[in-house]
């Protein structure tokens, strides 16, 4: 099994992460972004304040709560494939994963003075759809397409790669070796059906036991995202082993499936006191679940509410 390295948030109570970055930058601050692509954001002087603001605020919420936080890179679509959609060839991309890093580890440097840990986190998203599996590739075919990406950021400065919103484990076993190419460790998020299955139809921990099979275990935890906990909760088995390699959740708002998201018109922001309520419960079931944040239709609204439901008794 690969040695994790000293993360903190494998050790703390509980780590927030942001919400969902997409839908509040489109929903909350009315800023279209194409393809969901909000490291574009990154290229004029209004768009770096809105991510600025953004990551801001989260770390003022871990902050007052007394807690750790991970703060990932707006750069879920920022490989070769989306980047080239928005206009960006390769140096292009190469400079603004970089920069992604350093907007967010000048706010996270900042907090880490005043004794709040943070964590710079490289966030890489799939080569094709988030929510349809569509073309598969094979892990070697991953690994060569995302090590581009994954360079840029570990050269930027992140501290581990996180893969989000993974569909099926040969992309995920490729991003893991880019990132342990890169000296860097890696976190594989997956998503799930209202089923609790991925979207290939494979069960979630099968899935896991493939990427720890093929990578010697490297993950240094893998988490669930892109889906609400009524999806996912029920298909957590205490007793198996894999549930023990979960180590944080980023959900949906809402309960809709992923094609009712896709043709939905409104944001589905769900209820944030309701959806912290569910987070508890799971923390009750599976206590190594440490790393809480949201995905879409999620704002600081809901990661207030998590943090106020989940943080220790003696936090704050």
């Amino acid at each position: 099994m690969y040695d994790t390295p000293a993360l903190p948030q494998l050790t703390a109570d509980v780590f927030l992460t942001d919400g969902g970055i997409e839908t509040s930058l489109i929903f909350d601050d009315g800023i279209d972004l194409p393809d969901f692509a909000a490291f574009t954001l990154l290229d004029d002087d209004r768009g770096r304040d809105a991510l600025s603001r953004y990551f801001q605020r989260y770390a003022e919420i871990a902050a007052s709560a007394g807690l750790g936080a991970v703060l990932e890179t707006p750069t879920w679509r920022a490989s070769s494939d989306w980047g080239a959609r928005q206009g960006y060839d390769a140096a292009g991309l190469d400079g603004v994963n970089r920069r992604a890093v350093s907007l967010v580890r000048e706010i996270a440097d900042r907090f880490v003075r005043s004794g709040t840990p943070i964590v710079t986190i490289g966030c890489v998203g799939p080569r094709g759809d988030g929510y349809q599996p569509g073309s598969l590739v094979t892990a070697a075919e991953a690994e060569h397409y995302h090590s581009h990406q994954v360079r840029s950021l570990a050269a930027g400065g992140a501290e581990l790669i996180t893969a989000i919103t993974m569909l099926y484990p040969d992309e995920a076993i490729g991003i893991v070796e880019a990132a342990r190419s890169a000296g860097l460790a890696a976190v594989i998020s997956f998503t799930v059906e209202t089923d609790g299955a991925l979207p290939t139809g494979q069960p979630l921990g099968e899935a896991i036991a493939a990427v720890d099979d093929a990578t010697g275990s490297y993950p240094a935890y893998y988490m669930v995202n892109c889906a609400h906990p009524t999806h996912f909760g029920p298909a957590l088995d205490a007793g198996a082993d894999w549930t023990a390699r979960l180590g944080g959740v980023r959900a949906n708002a809402s309960k809709m499936s992923h094609a009712e998201l896709d043709a939905a018109d409104e944001l589905d922001a769900g209820n944030p006191e309701e959806l912290a309520g569910e987070y508890r419960e799971l923390r009750e079931r599976f206590p190594n679940l440490r790393v809480l944040g949201g995905c879409c239709g999620t704002n600081h609204l809901h990661i207030e509410a998590i943090a106020a439901a989940c943080a220790p008794a003696t936090a704050g």
